[in-house]
């Protein structure tokens, strides 16, 4: 990869997360060519604006400082792979449960698959069981979801 094709990709990704932290979901849209997101650890798919805005608004509903912290970059052919730690608050509801107001840090693996200097997906790769247990709904949710 041409390494000004490199930087702009770089600095489309910082711009992505740097939106998202300041809740900036119309400039975080503008970051991608096709807005899509797979959650790896519940298949959730989001798919187009409308869809990818939803799951933004329910998770910073569930976690209103959600942030990134050791954010590391790799770089390859048609992807940029990071490496973070995400932090936040249960301070509003998730998944239909109570909030807990206990906080959580899991490492994330997040793939964003770019078509020229624009991201067309956004996998996530992480540990959800961790982040449930340490705020506290663990059992609440796997007795949620044993119920169907």
């Amino acid at each position: 990869m041409d390494q000004e094709l490199q930087r702009r990709r770089e600095q489309v990704v910082q711009e992505h997360f740097e939106s998202e932290v300041s809740q900036e979901f119309e400039r975080t849209l503008e970051t991608f060519d096709k807005p899509h997101y797979e959650i790896m650890a519940t298949s959730e798919v989001f798919d187009g604006p409308e869809e990818v805005m939803g799951y933004y608004r329910a998770t910073r509903t569930a976690f209103p400082d959600q942030r990134h912290e050791n954010v590391r970059m790799h770089f390859a052919q048609d992807c940029v792979i990071t490496e973070f730690d995400l932090l936040g608050t249960n301070d509003g509801e998730f998944y239909g449960l109570e909030p807990t107001g206990k906080s959580f840090r899991v490492p994330i693996c997040a793939i964003f698959f770019f078509e020229g200097d624009r991201i067309v997906n956004e996998r996530i790769y992480f540990d959800s069981a961790s982040l449930v247990t340490q705020i506290g709904q663990g059992e609440a949710l796997a007795a949620r979801l044993a119920q169907g």
